[in-house]
């Protein structure tokens, strides 16, 4: 897999870091409020267990899973809810935890269905943000990292399900998903 990386954009000690600097932010934000902290599936799982361990607070977690990219590099403009929630939102401070903030249109979904559900507040908190791809007005409340425009794996992203579980963030080699 490594042999598939053009190069490393943030190494796992880089990450840890952020997380560290996150879930310190987390933590001071939300110090009496017991949110629910949403995990987006599955490319957050990874962040998720990392940063919950950080967060020095009383929480509930839940797992929602929505998808647009269908294994793809760019997403299809259609957001598909797959797994719903178990947990009743209404009155609930939402933390989503999401893995990277693209286009935006799953944020803006996941904003809307727990919004409509009733939710006290909602947050985002994203490992990685790439800005230059949003299509809607969409936000991260937390974020550790911007990164460019480009085709990013690791630390839970994937490509056709692969690399998820490198420890680091690089860029996919191009020849890769072009072939």
């Amino acid at each position: 897999m490594n042999d598939d990386i053009e190069r490393v954009l943030y190494s796992q000690e880089d990450i840890a870091a952020a997380v560290r600097r996150l879930g310190k932010q987390l933590s001071n934000d939300y110090r009496d409020k017991k949110p629910l902290v949403v995990c987006v599936l599955t490319g957050a799982v990874l962040f998720m267990s990392d940063i919950i361990r950080q967060m020095d607070i009383y929480l509930d977690i839940d797992f929602v899973d929505v998808s647009s990219y269908k294994g793809g590099t760019a997403s299809t403009g259609k957001v598909e809810l797959i797994r719903d929630l178990d947990s009743d939102v209404s009155g609930r401070d939402i933390i989503f935890v999401e893995d990277i903030i693209d286009t935006g249109r799953t944020l803006q979904f996941l904003e809307d269905l727990v919004s409509d559900r009733g939710a006290n507040s909602i947050k985002v908190c994203t490992i990685f943000d790439k800005p230059e791809g949003r299509v809607v007005s969409a936000k991260a409340d937390y974020v550790g990292f911007n990164v460019p425009n480009e085709f990013i794996v690791g630390y839970g992203l994937d490509y056709k399900g692969f690399y998820r579980n490198l420890p680091y963030i690089g860029i996919l080699k191009p020849s890769i998903y072009s072939a």
